[in-house]
């Protein structure tokens, strides 16, 4: 259902823009020149919130410069030291959570209770970064030769550039600086040009949290622009580490150039995600997580369910059930009480979604329910879609492409062999997950012979990580790990260390010399 033709307007808009962030204690840059400089809008009505300047490559570097100075303060500072600011960080994070949330819905057009979710999740990893002050921990090994003692050590990295995309705009870049900053880095943001106001109010409660704790004024540094900014980002020797949320097309250009200066990359590129439903599965269960992992968001994550392959046995209920909640879903301003989905982040985004869904219908499949534009009368500059369910005869090119909008293809299986071979069979390998009550065809798509991916989830949806575990994906989205777990060793450099505590020399595997 369509929620509400009414929509608010670009100048109240704007203005709940610059209040949340005059209360964030972030002031605004004079506006740039709308050719040159970042034009600002809001995907809840598509009109122009601000225009602001954009870095320059000096700025940038200028920026990379700050940060490797203040690295060579910051990283002499004691680990709990260091995460007492980032325990500040999270406080004023709680503090200004509505006005946070405010600008996400603004700049992502995420409805209100995702906006919250994902402040909360910044908040969630400032606690876990600070816990992990105190246990960065190496290891002791056993050496061969006597009176020797082996071990390795973790010591910081150095500048981590932070390039981050639309669709998360604050919490994966906070993924990277609580840890990154605790282990003893200092960072580099490039946000979304997308979203750059709520990067200006993170950046105001973190430099302000960062003078409370006495930390370095270059421990980090915000620049905002566009391809030009992150490429030099991405192609100065200063930067340790580049971590990059975005396209696959993205990640194939980043990776190399990182490479051959000898830097380290973490990626986080495209999901094109899998749910498998097997006979036993509990259906109703299965299609709360269907419906949420695959319209949430607008289905503009890179967890979104895009692919549901269902059990020939079960396929015409659970569609059935899937079509009719998906006629539920309240579309419409994200700031309405009780939307569901609020709208794609701009034209580009829809016209990709009529391509898939042309293309799909041309190989065979059929629309469900869904794909047609809404809104248009009362915003035609903004880009509201209804969620589409397309039943497919065959896993086509379409299908093994990510679009990042809110179609879900459905196929059908009858061996779990067969249904692995259809989850596995595309380019990318972010989350999955499977639907059964049977404990061996849980087990087995959780082995090795099961899901390819980094994520794989049992009677959950693919959305909706936890900041405790790992984050990342295989194949062609990067191989990056962030957030919990041990991710923390991305940003930081292993030294194996060799103590002699003896009064001979014995060299390692009995070589004997002089």
């Amino acid at each position: 259902m369509t929620r509400s033709t009414v929509l608010p307007s670009t100048d109240d808009l704007r203005a709940r823009a610059e209040d949340a962030l005059r209360r964030c204690g972030a002031p605004l840059p004079d506006g740039g020149d709308a050719d040159g400089g970042i034009v600002v809008r809001t995907p809840v009505t598509g009109g122009v919130l601000r225009v602001l300047p954009a870095a320059s490559p000096d700025d940038v570097g200028a920026a990379v410069g700050a940060a490797a100075e203040a690295f060579g303060q910051w990283r002499a500072v004691a680990a709990p030291v260091r995460g007492g600011l980032v325990k500040r960080f999270g406080e004023l994070l709680a503090a200004h959570r509505e006005d946070l949330a405010e600008l996400v819905t603004l700049e992502a057009g995420k409805i209100r209770s995702e906006a919250l979710g994902e402040v909360q999740e910044m908040i969630d990893i400032c606690d876990f970064a600070v816990g992990l002050s105190r246990q960065l921990y190496g290891r002791t090994m056993v050496s061969e030769r006597p009176g020797h003692r082996l071990s390795e050590t973790w010591h910081p990295l150095g500048v981590v550039g932070v390039i981050s995309a639309f669709n998360f705009p604050v919490a994966v870049w906070a993924w990277n600086t609580a840890v990154a900053l605790v282990c003893g880095d200092t960072v580099v943001w490039k946000p979304s040009e997308l979203t750059p106001l709520t990067a200006l109010a993170c950046d105001a409660l973190l430099a302000r949290a960062a003078a409370e704790a006495g930390a370095p004024a270059g421990v980090h540094r915000l620049v905002l622009g566009g391809r030009e900014a992150g490429e030099r980002l991405v192609d100065d020797p200063r930067v340790a580490l580049v971590s990059a949320t975005g396209s696959v097309r993205m990640g194939r250009e980043v990776a190399p150039r990182v490479a051959a200066r000898f830097g380290r990359c973490l990626l986080e590129l495209g999901g094109n995600n899998a749910a498998v439903v097997t006979p036993s599965a509990d259906l109703d269960l299965a299609v709360r997580g269907i419906v949420f992992s695959a319209a949430g968001t607008a289905g503009q994550r890179c967890t979104t369910l895009r692919r549901l392959i269902v059990h020939q046995d079960v396929a015409e209920q659970l569609v059935e059930k899937v079509v009719h909640a998906y006629g539920q879903l309240a579309v419409g301003d994200p700031f309405g009480a009780g939307t569901l989905v609020g709208p794609l982040i701009g034209e580009r985004a829809l016209r990709a979604m009529g391509e898939a869904l042309e293309e799909a219908q041309a190989d065979g499949g059929k629309v469900l329910t869904g794909g047609e534009r809404l809104l248009a009368e009362a915003a035609p500059e903004a880009a509201y879609v209804r969620p589409a369910v397309v039943r497919m005869p065959a896993q086509t090119a379409v299908v093994r492409r990510e679009t990042f909008a809110p179609v879900l293809y459905v196929l059908t299986y009858r061996t779990f062999a067969e249904a692995i071979a259809l989850h596995n069979g595309v380019p990318q390998g972010l989350s999955s997950s499977i639907f059964t009550r049977d404990q061996r065809e849980a087990e087995r798509f959780l082995s090795a012979e099961g899901s390819d991916c980094g994520i794989a989830n049992v009677n959950i949806g693919t959305s909706g990580a936890e900041i405790g575990g790992a984050f990342g994906g295989e194949k062609e989205t990067g191989g990056g790990r962030e957030s919990g777990s041990d991710a923390w060793r991305a940003y930081m450099r292993r030294a194996t260390n060799t103590v002699n505590y003896g009064e001979d020399l014995p060299l390692a595997q009995g070589v004997h010399f002089l």
